[in-house]
This record gives structure tokens, sequence and C-alpha cells, in this order.
């Protein structure tokens, strides 16, 4: 099946929510317990490295990259976010967006990716790994989700190509 992943625009967002809400409902990719309006989405994620997976013109999953801070000694590092529509998963797509997403991030300057995942879910912990990501520590009792405190699992990618020098 033919596909095609290319940046996220406005457009898009109907689908980006749909996906990001599927990921809320699981209880295990969020702190978050409702989508942000579209421009606050588009304000926090960085657009080049903000992209989508189509097939026949349908996005089945996006991945987005967040800056860590605002200080300078920074501006290479950034969070990643990476969501696949329920009925998507499993068919490879995650690792075809990831492998763009990093492919992208390096043309971009960015040298270290970063996740901070649920310890429960598995099957993002895999996908990390499987492109390059290591568990890096463990944040324990990092907050709460529907009044439960939850861990967080850090994991990081170190570019081979940027910030080598």
């Amino acid at each position: 099946m033919s596909y095609e992943i290319r940046q996220l625009t406005f457009e898009d967002w109907a689908e980006i929510k749909e996906i990001y809400l599927q990921g809320i409902q699981t209880g295990h990719a969020t702190f978050q317990t409702e989508a942000p309006p579209k421009e606050a989405w588009f304000e926090d994620h960085i657009s080049a490295c903000s992209l989508g997976y189509f097939e026949n013109a349908e996005l089945l999953a996006w991945a987005a990259l967040s800056s860590v801070s605002s200080r300078c000694v920074y501006v290479g590092v950034a969070e990643v976010s990476i969501y696949i529509k329920d009925n998507a998963r499993g068919r490879g797509i995650g690792t075809a967006l990831f492998k763009k997403l990093i492919e992208v991030s390096e043309e971009e300057g960015y040298w270290m990716l970063q996740s901070g995942i649920f310890p429960e879910n598995m099957g993002s912990i895999r996908l990390h790994q499987k492109n390059g990501f290591r568990e890096v520590g463990k944040r324990e009792k990092m907050g709460k989700l529907n009044h439960v405190w939850r861990d967080v699992l850090l994991f990081e990618r170190r570019s081979d190509k940027v910030g080598q020098d």
C-alpha cells in the first residue's frame, strides 16, 4: 500500500486530535486528559518536525517534536510525541514515521531526542528501542493521572550525525 509522510498543517487538526484522544483514552500515553486547542498544539510543536503518516489521504499516525527548554544550550534537544491510530497499530507505521522524524530532526540540527513513557506502555517502549532510543532513568511518582501516581521512564536517542564535534 502506498503512503505519504509529510509535515502536518492546520487542515490536519481534526485527525491529529482524534488520534491524540485515542491515546489519552488508553490511560498509558500521556498525563493529559483532553486535547489542547488547535492553536496551542501547533504553537507547542516544532513545525518542521511535526509529521503525519497518511494512507489514501487518511492520517494514521503523527509524530512531533517539542522544545525542552528556551535556554540556548538545549537548542538541539527535543521531546518526542508519537501517536498511532488504534486500527493502524502493529503494521510498521510507527517505525516508518519514526525513521522519517529522526531524519528530519537531524536535518533541523537536533542532536538529542528524548521521551518520557509510562512503564505500562510497552508498545511505545519497543518502538523507541527499535529506533535507537535507550532507557536512561526512571522518575518515580512523576505526576498523578486520575488521582493515581504514575512513574515515567526516560528514553533518549543521540544522533550519530549531529553534534559530534
